[in-house]
């Protein structure tokens, strides 16, 4: 099988990880919870994890750094934490369900969209301009687009920001271990991601990057202040109620020990590289849409077929042995934003292990199916 859907999932991992997450699961019990040589150990796997996580991210503080479930888990809990029922938010033309549903939950939230063009940097930041107005009360925006790869203006929303005293939430999720991602220098309050998709760590994990004030969503045990009934309000016991992913924590600090040492820059451009190829490949090909952006694209590539739906496109992929996303990504605003909203994208996502043989082997596929489509 040839897996282009990283932007998922990497589904190939560095072989430290899942040797990290199995020894775990023998050798270490629950952090924080006994004085005993396996819950010790789980508690300094835990602390290393959240210094690996510190230096990758700019976080002075590695106690700042939460553990969660997901990039959603970890959206959910910033998201709650700073908009109240009633309250304005601004967001990009690019979001993800894991921010607009939350947002919609919330009673009474007015949501203003600073929508720009595909790939228009220079637009999303005018659009920010206009629609971050005094009765703001809180910005997201993701990083990357999920759909498109489309690299958002997030260090000048990040400013804009500061000038305007608004709090600034960043889903990080296509971004992590291929951007730079820098809390303290970006002056967020929160900053989310998966542990699963850039970071090469198991599925289940995920990080929330907190300088802002932090909210819980689970109340329960955190092996300290056990006689209050109320959650310690430091962290990140206050974010990480009940029994930690010790196992999950083990494979995604081994992960961003791969990232570190193979450095975000050098699988950014692996990647690019790989789209490029893709995109060049794809351009030619009569009946075939390729959504591209240069210096304003990460490295994934969408397409649209004449005359086929992107869902029988995915599965007749799927049905050669190649691995991608199609439809819409659950994220229906960056489609309506980019006027895709009606087809959907075909999406193939690269990873560090990926090759540029089998992106040629993928495009001719691709080629085939589309001159199918056309006759």
């Amino acid at each position: 099988m040839i897996y282009f859907d990283s932007a998922a999932t990497t589904l190939e991992k560095p072989q430290q990880v899942p040797r990290a997450t199995a020894w775990a699961m023998t050798h270490l019990a629950s952090p924080g919870r006994g004085g005993h040589a396996p819950g010790m150990k789980a508690a300094d796997v835990m602390y290393r994890m959240r210094e690996q996580a510190a230096m990758l991210f700019h976080v002075g503080d590695p106690e700042r750094v939460v553990l969660t479930c997901n990039a959603t888990h970890g959206l959910n809990l910033a998201i709650r934490s700073l908009v109240k029922p009633g309250g304005t938010v601004v967001i990009s033309g690019y979001e993800h369900n894991a921010v607009t549903r939350p947002l919609y939950a919330i009673p009474g939230v007015k949501v203003k969209v600073a929508a720009g063009a595909l790939f228009d940097a220079e637009g999303v930041y005018t659009a920010f301009e206009r629609e971050i107005t005094p009765e703001v009360d809180v910005v997201v925006c993701d990083h990357v687009s999920n759909v498109f790869g489309f690299i958002q203006p997030v260090e000048r929303i990040a400013e804009l920001c500061r000038e305007r005293g608004v709090p600034l939430i960043v889903d990080a999720s296509q971004s992590a271990g291929v951007l730079n991602v820098d809390l303290e220098g970006w002056g967020a309050a929160f900053v989310a991601m998966p542990g699963h998709k850039g970071l090469y760590g198991p599925q289940g994990t995920g990080l929330l990057l907190c300088a802002g004030e932090a909210q819980p969503l689970i109340f329960g045990g955190t092996g300290s202040l056990s006689a209050r009934q109320e959650m310690p309000a430091f962290l990140p016991d206050r974010l990480e109620a009940g029994t930690h992913n010790v196992c999950g924590a083990a494979g995604l600090l081994a992960g961003m020990r791969f990232v570190s040492r193979t450095g975000t820059a050098r699988i950014h451009r692996h990647e690019r590289c790989l789209a490029k190829r893709m995109m060049d490949r794809l351009a030619c090909v009569p009946g075939v849409t390729v959504f591209r952006g240069g210096e304003e694209q990460s490295g994934l590539c969408s397409v649209v077929v004449d005359g086929m739906d992107c869902e029988d496109l995915g599965a007749a992929l799927a049905q050669r042995g190649v691995a991608v996303r199609a439809g819409l990504h659950c994220a229906p605003l960056a489609h309506r934003t980019a006027g895709t909203q009606d087809t959907g994208t075909v999406r193939f996502s690269f990873s560090a292990f990926n090759r540029p043989d089998q992106v040629d082997r993928v495009a001719a596929i691709v080629r085939e199916l589309a001159g199918a489509a056309k006759s």
